[in-house]
């Protein structure tokens, strides 16, 4: 007689059992049927099967394969958001920029690129920190404190849509974002900044719109600005925000087309509402 059972492979293989004139009529060891003698097999690969499950489960809320992971926490953005697990994976499409360093952080449409140049600006000089040899005398140290420490932006773009940050120092490390007035007069002082101060007549920059923000945690306030800049050859929107802390000045800028501002805008207000000091 045989009978087929699967292994815990998935396959078929038939066992043969012996079988005598005197127990025709009696199951297989000791009368037990075969359904009775192969349940504690049957359990077991039950058991392992669904360990199996459970385990790639895991592993594909790990690795977030095929988004899986973001759209569980896209149930609950904010509880994610707050522990910070959009480092890590995509929220409700937006990833999050977090500077150790420097000590800030920020979101971003979770589709944007790191910008290559500030990117491998960034690897060369930790390379040169890393090293235990002495750096080359034709290096120098950076010497425009306008470059942004990071910077994002669409994928196949030419630079026009973007944001990006700069932490330039200043003299005293008490200094407040307040020394310069309030987010009025600091709007129209960037606005001047930009077109020259009537310098430039060709290039006209309008404040559209500024204001304050307060964290009690932390004791920062932050000046967001909107403000437009035109000329004869381009059109451009920008929303930045400013703060202070340690002897340092933050400021993230997004920049857009005017011509691609009402697509963008949602993003742009998003950015800046989420940009804050960590240390």
């Amino acid at each position: 007689m045989g009978m087929a059972v699967q292994t815990r492979f998935g396959a078929w293989n038939t066992i043969r059992m012996p079988q005598c004139s005197g127990d025709r009529n009696e199951g297989v060891n000791g009368g037990q049927s075969p359904a009775e003698e192969f349940a504690p097999l049957a359990t077991k690969f039950q058991r392992r099967l669904f360990l199996g499950i459970g385990s790639a489960s895991l592993v594909a809320l790990g690795a977030n394969f095929g988004g899986i992971t973001s759209f569980l926490l896209g149930l609950a953005p904010q509880s994610g958001r707050n522990l910070k697990l959009d480092v890590l994976y995509p929220i409700a499409g937006y990833s999050r920029c977090v500077d150790t360093k420097e000590g800030f952080e920020f979101i971003y449409p979770a589709n944007w690129v790191g910008d290559q140049t500030v990117l491998y600006r960034a690897a060369k000089k930790r390379e040169m920190e890393r090293s235990l040899d002495p750096p080359p005398l034709n290096v120098r140290r950076r010497s425009n404190m306008n470059e942004p420490v990071v910077a994002f932006g669409p994928p196949g773009s030419t630079g026009e849509v973007n944001v990006s940050v700069i932490v330039s120092p200043v003299v005293a490390p008490d200094f407040s974002i307040e020394a310069f007035g309030g987010p009025d007069e600091v709007g129209e002082a960037v606005v001047r900044s930009i077109t020259g101060s009537g310098q430039r007549p060709d290039v006209k920059g309008t404040l559209i719109a500024s204001s304050l923000r307060e964290d009690s945690v932390r004791n920062a306030k932050y000046y967001q600005l909107e403000f437009r800049v035109e000329s004869p050859s381009f059109r451009r929107h920008n929303v930045s925000v400013c703060c202070a802390r340690g002897g340092r000045l933050f400021t993230l800028n997004a920049q857009a087309p005017e011509s691609e501002w009402p697509r963008l805008k949602s993003d742009f207000y998003r950015i800046a509402n989420s940009f804050n000091l960590t240390v």
